[in-house]
This record gives C-alpha cells, sequence and structure tokens, in this order.
C-alpha cells in the first residue's frame, strides 16, 4: 500500500497542501528581506528606520488602495474603477473645499459615502445582471475619470488650515516621526485583517473565491457578499483618495492613472491568488513595500521613474508563474 493512501498519508497530504497557500506570501518576504539587505549593503543610511518610514508615507495611500482591491480579488473579482475613484474623491475634496466652502468635516464623509455607494452599485449590476467585474468596473473607470473633467480640467489647490496642518503634523515616535496618513493607512489594514479573518463576511470572501456555485449551495448569502466587496473596494479608493488628497495638497483630475494596476500587482505580489479564495491582506501590505522599496532604490540610484515599472512587471510575471505552479500542484 502507498504511504500517500494510508490515513497518516493522507494527513500529510493535507498538511501540505494546506503549507502552499502560505507559499507566496513566504516568498514576497524573502523578496522584500533581499531587497533590504542589498539595498543596506549598498547604500548609505539606506537601513535607517527614518527610510521605511518614508516609504509607508509615501505609498499610504496606494496601500488602502490595494486592501480594497484584496477584498475583490479574493472573491474572485476584479476593480478597474479605483483609481479614477481615487482621483474623483480628489476633485471633490478640492472642488467642495476650495470653490464652494464647505467644511472639511462634512465633505470626508461624503466623499467616503459617494465611494462605499459607487462600490455598491457596481457590484449589483455585476452580481443581479450577471455582468463580467472587468466590464462593470471599466464602465465605473470612465464615470468616474469623465466626471473628474465636468469638476475641472485644471489642479484645485487646497489651503483649508485642517488639509495644511494635517499634512504638516508628525506623530512621534521615539527619536522618529511618522506621518498621519501611515497611521491611518496602518488601521485599515488592521481593521481588514479583522473583517477577513474573524467575520463572517470574511469567510464568505473566501468562500465565493474558492467556488461561487459551491457557496450559493450551502446558502452563503453570495449577492450581499459580492455588493460589501465593491462597497469596501469603493470605500477604500475613496479613502485612499482622501489620503492622496493631504499628500499632495490638491485635486487634480489625471490623478491615479493607471494606479488601479499598482494595486493589482500590489496584491499579486502579495500573494493573493487573481482567481480568488487565497490571500492574506498582510501580504499585500509586503507587496506594497516591495513596491515602495523598489521606487526608493531606483532613487538612492539615480535611475528614471520608469525602471519601477520595470521592475514590478518583472516581479508580477515572477509571481503568477508562482502560483500558476501552485494551482497545478493542488490539481
Amino acid at each position: 500500500m502507498s504511504t500517500l493512501t494510508t490515513p497518516t498519508g493522507t494527513r500529510l497530504a493535507r498538511v501540505f497542501t494546506g503549507r502552499q497557500r502560505y507559499v507566496p506570501i513566504l516568498a514576497t518576504a524573502g523578496v522584500l528581506l533581499l531587497m533590504w539587505i542589498g539595498g543596506s549593503l549598498t547604500y548609505d543610511n539606506f537601513a535607517d528606520l527614518q527610510v521605511l518610514l518614508n516609504v509607508f508615507k509615501d505609498n499610504a495611500f496606494l496601500l488602502v488602495l490595494a486592501v480594497g482591491m484584496t477584498f475583490v480579488i479574493l472573491s474572485g473579482g476584479i476593480d478597474l474603477s479605483v483609481g479614477s475613484m481615487l482621483a474623483l474623491s480628489t476633485m471633490l475634496c478640492a472642488w467642495l473645499i476650495t470653490e464652494e466652502g464647505w467644511s472639511p468635516g462634512a465633505v470626508i464623509p461624503l466623499v467616503l459615502v459617494v465611494g462605499a455607494v459607487s462600490g455598491s452599485a457596481m457590484g449589483a449590476i455585476i452580481h443581479f445582471f450577471e455582468v463580467p467585474p472587468f466590464i462593470a468596473t471599466l464602465a465605473g473607470m470612465f464615470l468616474a475619470r469623465g466626471l473628474c473633467y465636468v469638476i475641472s480640467t485644471d489642479s484645485i489647490r487646497i489651503s483649508h488650515p485642517f488639509f495644511t496642518d494635517t499634512a504638516n503634523t508628525m506623530v512621534p515616535l521615539g527619536d522618529y516621526r511618522i506621518d498621519p496618513s501611515v497611521v491611518t493607512s496602518l488601521i485599515v489594514v488592521a481593521l481588514a485583517f479583522v473583517v477577513l479573518h474573524y467575520t463572517r463576511f470574511g469567510r464568505n470572501v473566501y468562500a465565493i473565491g474558492g467556488n461561487e456555485q459551491s457557496a450559493l449551495l450551502m446558502g452563503l448569502p453570495v449577492a450581499l457578499t459580492k455588493v460589501g466587496v465593491y462597497a469596501v473596494s469603493g470605500l477604500c479608493a475613496t479613502g485612499a483618495g482622501v489620503l492622496y488628497t493631504f499628500y499632495t495638497g490638491a485635486g487634480y483630475s489625471n490623478t491615479g492613472i493607471g494606479m488601479e494596476l499598482d494595486a493589482i500587482a500590489a496584491v499579486v505580489i502579495g500573494g493573493t491568488l487573481l482567481t480568488g479564495g487565497s490571500g492574506f491582506v498582510l501580504g499585500t501590505v509586503l507587496g506594497v513595500l516591495v513596491f515602495g522599496v523598489i521606487q526608493t532604490i531606483i532613487q538612492f540610484e539615480g535611475l528614471l521613474s520608469w525602471w519601477t515599472r520595470i521592475a514590478v512587471g518583472a516581479l508580477l510575471l515572477l509571481f503568477i508563474v508562482l502560483q500558476r505552479v501552485i494551482g497545478a500542484r493542488k490539481t
């Protein structure tokens, strides 16, 4: 009798199969560690904690954007509208505060509600009308970008004291200083982690991504979960836009072009399967850090920014191949 056909062999096979889901995130952590060690040995002050904090600061909005994308990809979907929704939120903030005289305390919640409602609408269209996520969110991308141009084709500067003071505020961390946007993005990550791993909604997201038909047969609320997933994505997209507005101090209609692809790349590099059902929000954090460290190394090297795209593209291809290999072994 073969070892794998015995009860012990079957249990071992299940253990190894279960551990395969951690391979992509471990690979991401290994790549990040190698890049950090290489940068520390090559460049002066690269290992300084402030450099890492600056990586978080420069990519805080991308991290929030990628967290929302993680929910969508885990469910087996895709959201191409997030970059345009980010731009729309910056334009709404700038226009309502600077030109209409609204209070930031009213504008920011309104922008977040717009994102959640827009995401919910796309999720409903995807589920109830059986429109492919690619098409539905592509339409959402064009609509949000068009609304940006309707508001203004020029950059709108925000000079409200709340925005300028918050942008200049730094939270003390021992001998270092951390930007409030970093704290906000880490809170979003913590909330996403709790939702995905300790709530019924999170378990439903994984179940739908694994096999939607099985989830239906089990009586899970597939429709509500799908709509909720895209609502989370829209909420995170506009939240990222608010952080980006603090980061730049302005709203611009061309902001965020291609940023949806950066978010997808960060999620995939972080180990989430494009087919859904497997992945971790903490892996997305590592994916964003890989993205940021690549940018930092290129800046230290004095190279042009498009080298970042080349490096990220190569890593993305590598991780997609890794996912295919893991998928082939499972079958």
